[in-house]
C-alpha cells in the first residue's frame, strides 16, 4: 500500500545549529542521526505535554521535518519562537514523499521515500484503517496538549539518555514514578451473533470517537479517540483508558457494547 504524504508539512531546516537547536527542542536524540537516517520526535511544552508530532531526516545539507498537514503552522510557529540567539532557519517546501505499509508494524517502521509515488495511493479509508490497526497516533485525536508523550505510545521516540530538552523534567519525572494515569489502547469490539439479525446495523460499525468507554470497577474508563471497521478485525478503535482498565484482555463496554482491551498494534492475522 503506497501512502503519499507529499501534502503533509515538509520544514527545510538549516544552518550550523540546527541539530544543537533540534536536540533541546525534541524528544528524540537528533545527533545521532547519520545522513540518509531518520526518526519521529515530540516537541513538547513546558509542562511536558505533546505539542507536536514531527519526523526528521538527515539530508546531507539539511534536516526536513514533517509532520501532518493540520501542525505544520503550529510547529514553525513554536520552532521561531525558540530560535532566538540560535544559527538556524526554517523553510516551508514542497517535498514529493511517500511510503510503502504493508503491515501494522510497517506503519511505525516504513522509512520515508522523498520520490513522486510510484503507483496509486491508497485512499484515506484504507490509510486511516491500517493507521488504527497499528495504533499510530493522529494529532488532535489521539494525543494533544492534554498527554505526556508516553500516553500514546510516543514514548519509544523518547530518549531518556540525552541532555536536556524543552519538557524534559516533567516526562522524566512520571515516566521513574511508573508513568501517566492513562494510556492509547486498543479496543477490539465483540462482533454481534450471527443469529440476531444485527450484522449489517449499528453494533457491526466502529464505535465514533468521543464515545465513553466503561467498567463495573470504573464507570468513566475511558474514551474512543479513533475507530475503523477492519475486515479481519471487525470493529475496532483506539481510545485513551485510565491505567487502573487498560490491561490487555480486561473486559469494558463501549456505548453499552461489550469490548476487549488489545495490546497496539493489533495482532495480524
Amino acid at each position: 500500500m503506497i501512502i503519499d504524504q507529499t501534502s503533509w508539512g515538509h520544514i527545510r531546516t538549516t544552518g550550523a545549529d540546527r541539530a544543537r537547536f533540534l536536540q533541546g527542542m525534541c524528544t528524540a536524540n537528533v545527533e545521532a542521526l547519520e545522513p540518509g537516517g531518520w526518526t519521529r520526535a515530540s516537541i513538547l511544552n513546558t509542562k511536558g505535554r505533546v505539542v507536536s508530532v514531527i519526523e526528521i531526516a538527515h539530508r546531507d545539507d539539511h534536516l526536513l521535518l514533517t509532520c501532518e498537514p493540520q501542525l505544520t503552522d503550529k510547529t514553525l510557529a513554536v520552532l521561531d519562537k525558540h530560535a532566538i540567539m540560535d544559527d538556524v532557519e526554517f523553510a516551508r517546501v514542497d517535498q514529493p514523499m511517500h511510503r510503502i505499509w504493508d503491515s501494522p508494524q510497517s506503519v511505525w517502521d516504513a522509512p520515508p521515500v522523498f520520490s513522486a509515488r510510484p503507483g496509486p495511493a491508497a485512499s484515506e479509508a484504507e490509510y486511516e484503517l491500517l493507521r488504527v490497526e497499528a495504533g499510530m497516533p493522529s494529532y488532535g485525536r489521539d494525543v494533544s496538549e492534554d498527554n505526556f508523550p508516553f500516553e500514546s505510545l510516543l514514548d519509544r521516540y523518547v530518549d531518556y539518555n540525552k541532555g536536556c530538552y524543552l519538557g524534559q523534567e516533567p516526562v522524566s519525572r512520571v515516566h521513574h514514578r511508573g508513568g501517566a494515569n492513562k494510556a492509547l489502547r486498543g479496543l477490539q469490539l465483540k462482533a454481534p451473533s450471527e443469529d440476531n439479525g444485527d450484522n449489517d446495523g449499528n453494533n457491526n460499525a466502529p464505535p465514533a470517537p468521543g464515545t465513553a468507554v466503561s467498567h463495573p470497577e470504573r464507570e468513566a474508563a475511558g474514551i474512543v479517540t479513533s475507530s475503523a471497521r477492519s475486515p479481519r478485525l471487525g470493529p475496532i478503535a483506539l481510545a485513551l483508558i485510565h491505567r487502573s482498565v487498560f490491561a490487555p484482555g480486561t473486559e469494558v463496554e463501549v456505548d453499552g457494547r461489550p469490548a476487549v482491551i488489545v495490546e497496539l498494534p493489533f495482532a495480524s492475522a
